[in-house]
């Protein structure tokens, strides 16, 4: 039977009425091709079909979200989240309230009350098609998502209404959520009110930096007028600074007015295009003039520095904006223990009072953190709001014998033993230095192995030890240790840099010193224990880290020299401490030049638990400064010494004794002897004929002063300066020390520093005084 149709001519009706019936209803079937197989739609036609009723689907199924989504979605009060906003500090505890940044600074105004060509300038930065968009503007949302898919830098698709929205009712978090609730509040918020009312909100809301909510607070933080008053220039600035506040504020540098003015030329070119400006009143634009920033309200007194320190910490390693700050509900848990902050303001207080009637000026600055970083207590200066200068992490002085420990962790470093005896005769004379190097009050010593010459803080000893390490080894292990390499002569290596005549900032110093304290593992300061935000979207949890830069035995041996100069009764710090009551280790400094002392130090720690540095410095800290009166003396062994002490004694109230490492003394014992340069001591006792000397702190007693210690201080006179066995579990061998003629002039030599904070050049070295 053939498979073909009927043979012969048919009619259309009885073909039709035929495949009908073949196919069992209406439809006619479709052309069967060669071989009987009929010929369909191909794979191509059906794929593209599909796929248009599969994206008509999905874009049926998302209008349909969306408008679920934005009835579904309400436009918060205001008043609600106002209250919300502030970022609020805690203590370590997570619960006691520390201090608040970015309280809302603002004061509502009337649009009518903000020039009109003010207002135009902010229409040109931020939405120059304002008031035609429906507070959403597809193609400005399409690319910056285009750029964003890119790679590019990130695009401002927002409007003026949708900032106004996400700083005003949402938080800063860049995710999808976010941005679809924004556009649908925007959206409601565009229907609900006018353009001017959204324009006023816009105004009275948007951060504008140095602490400013609103263009009435911004007038005012930046030029000191009234928002009515504004020029066209203000206006346009202050239309600019928006965009990154810390990023145009001109108080920030030069490179900040530069960007400024940039951004200020677009706002103009931009209102000339829209016909708001004519292009000669352009171009007779000036950059307007500024007042100076005042400190926020809320920094008073020492906790000031705090929050400084804590915002700048935010900022710098969170990357959170001033905008995320001010306005973003952060819950913010630091490292600062309340009792410790307490214990750290009153010991400075007790003792910078009493020095109040040497000079005018003495500064103080201390840090104590735990071994991984965190800081628990910092004192930067009495009131925030009378400086803002933090004596602790911005003043950098000469660290002077501090650095000795330095030098003995290279020593360590280089297989140079603890036992190790090298000289410490007076009137070291080095090749090519005009002047010699000399020890406190021109004392000479024979032969003291390494933990003595710590203890006693000889300077022509570890000159000697610098010299045979070759040349910046001290500073590399400085380096290495914590101290930046961007700190003031810390990259010009000379024989002498092992007395300290690098300048340096108490927080360095404290976290050096916490390395050794660490088992040689350094880690960095911290403020920022936590941070949360109320409205969800944000949270951060420290989580410290730390490098293990030196060996454990070399950090063990170095701790267990460092109890010298507390436990030697000739030890330069043993007068103050000798009553502490616990194991600790630590290092005087004391810097001086022409009879004035520059700065004063003493840094140290008990094990494993708390290393804290002082240093004290008067007015700038230059040569020309100094902590005591003509005549008179200041020393780190005293008055650092005492703060130190004070503060340690109520932080570690409570807290369990610990013991230092015992030391391997690991490395050779090879002596350093007396230099072949080394002249005789001086036969005179006066200033004019005495050279360069070192105030170390190693006699018996305290150096004189006329100016009396605080009252804090321990007055009892150490032992005589007959060596006896000092309280320690390693006796150091005996040494020999001969004594000047005159061992207590009746007025002491005058330490001597360069007058520059730079490195003295080889023909006149400067030996720090260093106690």
């Amino acid at each position: 039977m053939s498979d073909e149709g009927p043979v012969g001519p048919v009619d259309g009706d009885s073909a039709r009425g035929q495949e009908g019936r073949q196919t069992g209803g209406g439809s006619a079937r479709a052309p069967r091709g060669p071989g009987g197989r009929r010929r369909g739609h191909g794979l191509f036609f059906k794929v593209v079909t599909r796929t248009i009723v599969g994206l008509f689907a999905l874009f049926l199924i998302g209008v349909i979200a969306l408008v679920v989504i934005y009835q579904r979605t309400q436009i918060p009060q205001p008043d609600q989240q106002a209250g919300r906003q502030v970022a609020v500090v805690y203590y370590s505890d997570g619960k006691t309230e520390l201090g608040r940044i970015g309280p809302v600074n603002r004061q509502n105004v009337r649009l009518d009350q903000v020039p009109q060509q003010v207002q135009y300038a902010f229409l040109s930065a931020e939405d120059r098609n304002f008031y035609d968009n429906k507070g959403v503007s597809p193609t400005g949302i399409l690319r910056a998502a285009w750029a964003d898919a890119r790679g590019g830098s990130q695009q401002g698709g927002s409007t003026i209404t949708q900032q106004y929205v996400k700083n005003y009712f949402l938080t800063q978090n860049r995710t999808v959520s976010r941005k679809v609730k924004e556009i649908m509040i925007s959206i409601k918020i565009d229907r609900k009110y006018t353009k001017q009312q959204i324009l006023t909100d816009y105004l009275n809301t948007i951060y504008f930096g140095r602490n400013a909510y609103g263009i009435e607070s911004a007038s005012q933080a930046y030029f000191g007028v009234d928002s009515d008053k504004l020029t066209l220039n203000q206006g346009a600035f202050l239309a600019s600074v928006i965009n990154a506040p810390a990023y145009f504020d001109p108080a920030n540098g030069a490179d900040s007015k530069a960007r400024a003015a940039a951004r200020m030329a677009y706002v103009f070119d931009g209102m000339v295009k829209k016909g708001w400006l004519t292009r000669a009143e352009a171009s007779a634009q000036t950059f307007p003039t500024f007042k100076s920033p005042k400190p926020v309200n809320t920094r008073t007194g020492s906790t000031g520095y705090l929050l400084a320190a804590i915002e700048n910490e935010l900022s710098t390693k969170l990357k959170l904006s001033g905008q995320d700050i001010g306005r973003s509900g952060l819950r913010i848990t630091s490292t600062i223990d309340k009792n410790d902050q307490a214990a750290a303001v009153q010991a400075v207080k007790n003792s910078v009072s009493a020095q109040t009637a040497s000079t005018d000026q003495v500064h103080a600055g201390l840090i104590s953190q735990k071994p991984d970083g965190a800081v628990v207590a910092m004192y930067g200066g009495s009131d925030y709001q009378k400086t803002q200068f933090n004596s602790a992490q911005q003043a950098a002085v000469p660290g002077g014998s501090s650095f000795k420990v330095f030098a003995l962790t290279a020593a360590q470093e280089a297989g140079i033993g603890l036992n190790t005896q090298v000289s410490g005769a007076n009137n070291l004379r080095l090749p090519g230095v005009s002047k010699p190097i000399t020890n406190d009050r021109g004392e000479t010593f024979g032969l003291i192995n390494l933990r003595t010459a710590l203890a006693d803080s000889v300077n022509t000893a570890f000159v000697r030890l610098n010299v045979r390490m070759g040349s910046g080894k001290t500073l590399a292990a400085a380096k290495q240790l914590g101290i930046p390499a961007t700190d003031p002569n810390m990259n010009n290596p000379t024989p002498v840099d092992t007395l300290g005549v690098a300048d340096v900032h108490v927080i360095d110093m404290a976290n050096a010193y916490n390395t050794i304290n660490a088992g040689g593992k350094r880690a960095s300061p911290y403020f920022v224990q936590k941070v949360t935000s109320e409205q969800g979207g944000y949270s951060y949890t420290a989580h410290p880290d730390s490098t293990q830069v030196v060996s454990k035995d070399i950090a063990d041996n170095v701790a267990s020299a460092m109890a010298g100069p507390i436990t030697y009764p000739s030890g330069s710090a043993h007068a103050t401490l000798r009553d502490f009551g616990r194991p600790a280790a630590g290092k005087t400094g004391t810097v001086g030049s022409d009879g004035k002392f520059r700065s004063a130090w003493f840094t140290g720690f008990t094990p494993g638990q708390l290393t804290t540095s002082v240093g004290m410095y008067a007015g700038d800290g230059g040569t020309n400064s100094s902590l005591a009166k003509a005549g008179q003396q200041f020393y780190g062994g005293v008055v650092p010494t005492q703060i130190w002490k004070d503060y340690m004694t109520l932080a570690l109230q409570g807290q369990p004794i610990t013991q230092l490492p015992k030391a391997t003394n690991g490395g050779s014992g090879d002596n350093i002897p007396t230099s072949s340069t080394t002249t005789p001591p001086p036969t005179s006792t006066t200033t004019t004929s005495t050279p360069p000397t070192s105030t170390s702190t190693s006699t018996s007693t305290p150096p004189p002063s006329t100016t009396p210690p605080p009252t804090s201080t321990t007055t009892t006179p150490p032992p005589t300066s007959t060596r006896t066995t000092p309280p320690s579990t390693s006796t150091p061998p005996s040494s020999t020390r001969t004594t000047p003629p005159t061992r207590r002039p009746t007025s002491p030599p005058t330490p001597v520093l360069p007058p520059t904070r730079a490195v003295p050049s080889p023909s006149s070295p400067a030996t720090p005084s260093s106690g």
